[in-house]
């Protein structure tokens, strides 16, 4: 690959289907994923890397289409819809609820399945991470995002080296209005968080440089708000350079080293902690959950991958885990209350509005 030339990474997940309820694709359908996307190796990918997260289907392809590249999407499309098909003859859990239509329409977004991507030109020593989660929404990445690039407490970096010094710029979407902006941080650290914080309406989308380099992409798509009703979390992705220029790997892991309280669990409508966990712990069991998340770090040269690093497979997460658990045991015990239930405007996709519409005329005023 000439030096001039762009490398684009593509992370498209979907829930095409899990056994006995919502925990793992079986082996079929991870072969046949597999399978698809090594044929098109040396084609039009040059590589990819398929695993999952508890339930969904993560592909991760190089390529050289750039970012929404139809061919791209409709690959991964294809993959999903071939998939659902072998989760429906094994009768698994929610075959192909991920895929909100029968027609591929150019790409994949606001078609059901999670897209994070990302174009650049390779570094001389490229590395980033994938970070993929189960049983939450696309604003858990928020308060992660924030303390990678722009909390010098999580990120020794910002402080001290001159490449992470100037900081970075956010790009922010509100999920259900159809907006966007961007935030300059430090200098509008403050007007950031008063936006991220309200992670039922606002997601980080994106992260770059101060140049304009991409730094991180993660998926944003709502699929309730696209389907109309309740068909389950988003369960989101994201990918994020790291090392020379870009927060240490260590730096980018950091934040889920304690563990913080997110939108998702049990059938979307419950606050849990994300537990960050191996490839193999990937399998949410207890109320569904608690909710997950796996990062692999890869190496890549002229597109093509290393294997890669199960990094929260290490045993410095293990305290993370336990408080994962003790903070579970805690909010379970709340039942149908709020805080670990959600509030109404999360609920709307819920039986929630019926319950509301039936009792409507029940209500009386207050004396």
């Amino acid at each position: 690959m000439s030096h001039k030339m762009k490398v684009t990474i593509s992370l498209i997940k979907a829930d095409i289907g899990s056994i006995g309820g919502h925990t793992k694709p079986s082996d079929e359908v991870m072969e046949l994923c597999r399978k698809n996307l090594a044929e098109a190796k040396g084609k039009l990918l040059i590589d990819c890397y398929v695993t999952r997260c508890g339930d969904d289907v993560e592909l991760l392809m190089t390529h050289t289409k750039g970012v929404d590249a139809k061919e791209v999407h409709k690959l991964a499309w294809d993959t999903f819809k071939a998939g659902a098909e072998v989760a429906k003859k094994q009768g698994l859990y929610g075959a192909g609820q991920d895929l909100l239509s029968d027609a591929f329409s150019g790409n994949v977004r606001g078609m059901g399945p999670g897209i994070a991507e990302m174009e650049f030109e390779e570094r001389p020593a490229e590395a980033f991470v994938a970070f993929m989660a189960d049983k939450t929404e696309a604003s858990a990445f928020n308060l992660p995002l924030y303390e990678m690039f722009a909390s010098p407490f999580n990120t020794a970096g910002l402080v001290l080296d001159p490449k992470l010094h100037d900081g970075f710029k956010f790009e922010v979407h509100d999920v259900k209005g159809s907006r966007e902006i961007m935030f300059d941080t430090p200098e509008e650290s403050y007007d950031l968080l008063s936006l991220i914080g309200l992670t039922d309406i606002y997601a980080v989308k994106r992260v770059f440089k101060k140049s304009g380099e991409i730094a991180a992409s993660a998926s944003t798509e709502k699929v309730n708000l696209i389907a109309g009703r309740y068909i389950g979390k988003d369960d989101p992705s994201m990918l994020v350079r790291v090392q020379s220029g870009f927060p240490a790997t260590g730096e980018a892991v950091e934040p889920f080293a304690r563990p913080f309280l997110i939108a998702g669990w049990m059938r979307g409508s419950h606050r849990g902690p994300l537990m960050p966990v191996g490839e193999k712990d990937a399998n949410p069991s207890r109320f569904d959950g608690p909710p997950r998340i796996v990062a692999l770090a890869f190496s890549i040269k002229d597109g093509k991958l290393t294997p890669p690093v199960d990094v929260f497979g290490d045993v410095s997460f293990d305290d993370a885990r336990r408080q994962a658990n003790e903070l579970g045991n805690y909010m379970r015990r709340h039942g149908p209350f709020q805080p670990h239930l959600l509030p109404p405007g999360e609920m709307e996709y819920t039986t929630l509005p019926e319950v509301m519409k039936k009792l409507e005329g029940r209500f009386k005023k207050s004396k």
